[in-house]
């Protein structure tokens, strides 16, 4: 009896044993696999909107996937879009002077300006004429048939009169040359500033729509609709569903096995007997501390070099900060540099 529980006891050791050196040598047991340990990491997009004001709508949320180009949020534009039609009534009548200027002045204005010059000195005549005779009458009897006022009114309608023709034949002249250079220059200036001021408008009111620059995972919606928006407001944070890969780390004796674009596969602790596929891609040359995400007790100051996996993920089966393994067949770490 004694002698059956004894190697009872032998047995359980020995299959301890055999349990514990398995734990510990499971991942290089085989001299063709070099094992790694890592975390899945999903680069992530934070999209805002690029002028301020109120979000009127939000269109997706945490969890959808979303497509390149696809609207994703809209900001209120009406105030905008006030500001954009007064812009082009402004334009229409800055663009009619110029348009004005540039045909020159109708004939119709012309002779009128004409009929004005003849109208003017008409009425100089007239008045010419009258301060002869009261000139004459006031000679003539000695100041008793006109007075010396009299006189003096005469002299001055002949003055006004003249005035007048000088004003209309100026006038003419300005209508027969048209617009002065510098001020067709002003004109077609208005109409220019007016231009870019419109385009501003409507290059706010098309960044008042949120649009998704790439295929992605909506992670975080992080404002609501009537929430005052910001340059600097985050309002969808988006993972990005292409490229994923997993960073791992690797001591100096294991670097000369890793070979950009060897193949690899990354394996789940859920779903063990279902890897992933994947390929070496960045090799750090640089040495740094084991991140304390991957460290163990004897293993605290050692130095490893990091190296992204890349993996093709077509369902989306991995996720950010995942910890997952990385089994890379040594044979194919080295033909990878080939």
């Amino acid at each position: 009896m004694k002698k059956m529980v004894i190697a009872g006891i032998a047995v359980a050791v020995i299959l301890g044993a055999a349990a514990v050196y398995w734990l510990f040598h499971k991942d290089t047991d085989s001299g063709d696999t070099l094992v790694l340990y890592g975390n899945v990491d999903i680069r992530q997009v934070s999209l805002a909107f690029e002028e301020a004001g109120r979000i009127k709508a939000l269109h997706v949320q945490e969890g959808d996937r979303v497509q390149k180009g696809q609207l994703l949020a809209v900001l209120d534009t009406q105030a905008l879009e006030i500001q954009a039609k007064q812009a082009e009534a402004q334009l229409l009548v800055q663009q009619q002077a110029v348009n004005e200027q540039d045909a020159g002045t109708r004939p119709e204005e012309i002779a009128q300006a004409k009929a004005q010059v003849s109208s003017a000195q008409a009425q100089l005549d007239k008045a010419s004429k009258d301060l002869q005779r009261y000139q004459a009458l006031f000679s003539s009897t000695g100041g008793r048939a006109i007075s010396k006022q009299e006189l003096d009114a005469a002299y001055s309608n002949v003055n006004t009169a003249q005035a007048g023709v000088k004003e209309r034949q100026a006038n003419l002249v300005l209508l027969e040359k048209g617009a002065r250079k510098e001020d067709r220059t002003a004109a077609k200036a208005q109409v220019e500033a007016t231009k870019a001021n419109l385009e501003l408008m409507n290059y706010k009111i098309a960044q008042s729509q949120l649009i998704s620059p790439t295929n992605a995972v909506v992670r975080a919606r992080l404002q609501e609709p009537g929430d005052m928006a910001a340059a600097q407001k985050a309002v969808y944070t988006l993972a990005l569903t292409d490229p994923k890969w997993v960073r791992v780390y690797v001591n100096e004796t294991d670097l000369s096995q890793i070979k950009s674009g060897a193949s690899a596969q990354v394996i789940r602790d859920s779903s063990p007997d279902q890897p992933i596929q994947g390929k070496i891609g960045f090799i750090s040359s640089v040495a740094e501390f084991t991140p304390k995400s991957v460290q163990t007790e004897d293993i605290r100051t050692t130095l490893v070099y990091e190296v992204r996996v890349l993996v093709e993920d077509e369902n989306d089966q991995l996720k950010m900060g995942q910890p997952v393994t990385v089994k890379i067949a040594k044979s194919a770490a080295h033909s990878g540099s080939n």
